[in-house]
């Protein structure tokens, strides 16, 4: 009897002493933030994309993203993937995000024409978010520059230059109503061989949007039109595009 008590015992110290290390590590976890966007557009098709940041300083959170372009036009870039991380800093009602993306895929290290790679490009980035509860913006610039040269003879390495901007403000506590601003451009290459390819617009999009949300969830709708000449763009689509989000 004494001997199952004391089993007993130790059991329950054990017990008391892990409970302790469980519940800080839940609260750590605790900290973490995820947001899934599910993006689908008139240009790159479905590109789900998720962000996730940390909290290492009262202002100041490590923050990580993942992107999958391997749907819609993607498919023909050896199912296109990035992945980033950075630090998201607070100014006011300002969130500064600068962040360092890597992209597997043939887009950028041979213009398609390869198959897809690890260290396929580099793309060096900045988020800046703008909330002070009635208006809402965001400002993205993103430089997508070849990391890797696998091209052959006549083929060209690709780099892209992609940036938007978006303001809207809160008619109700549920509903934003804005603008939409994004344009994509072909920034150069180099050509095996000598040469570089003609850096080009592949298109400038500009129209309004319409967001509803509750909660950790919701959806925004964007539409418009592209402002490239159809002769010396790569878009000959008007603009569109639907995203999902949720957070967590």
């Amino acid at each position: 009897m004494l001997k199952r008590n004391t089993n007993i015992l130790v059991l329950m110290i054990c017990f008391s002493m892990i409970l302790p290390v469980t519940q800080a590590q839940e609260r750590k976890e605790d900290k973490l933030s995820l947001s899934l966007n599910l993006n689908h557009d008139a240009f790159f098709g479905f590109n789900p994309a998720v962000t996730a940041s940390y909290p290492v300083a009262p202002k100041t959170d490590f923050t990580f993203y993942g992107i999958q372009w391997g749907a819609g036009t993607a498919s023909a870039w050896g199912n296109w993937t990035e992945f980033g991380l950075g630090f998201n800093m607070k100014a006011g009602d300002f969130a500064i995000n600068p962040q360092l993306g890597f992209t597997m895929g043939n887009l950028l290290s041979s213009g398609t024409n390869q198959p897809g790679i690890v260290g396929d490009g580099i793309v060096p980035n900045l988020t800046i978010n703008y909330d002070d509860q009635k208006i809402i913006g965001q400002l993205y610039a993103g430089y997508y520059a070849a990391l890797r040269n696998k091209t052959a003879v006549g083929e060209s390495t690709l780099n892209y230059a992609h940036y938007w901007l978006n303001v809207g403000g809160r008619v109700a506590p549920w509903l934003v109503l804005g603008a939409h601003y994004e344009n994509l451009n072909l920034a150069g290459g180099k050509i095996k061989g000598g040469g570089e390819t003609s850096s080009a617009d592949y298109y400038k999009w500009f129209g309004p949007f319409i967001q509803v949300s509750k909660g950790v969830g919701g959806m925004r709708f964007s539409f418009g039109t592209d402002l490239t000449d159809p002769k010396t763009s790569n878009s000959s689509s008007d603009f569109y595009k639907l995203s999902f989000f949720f957070n967590f």
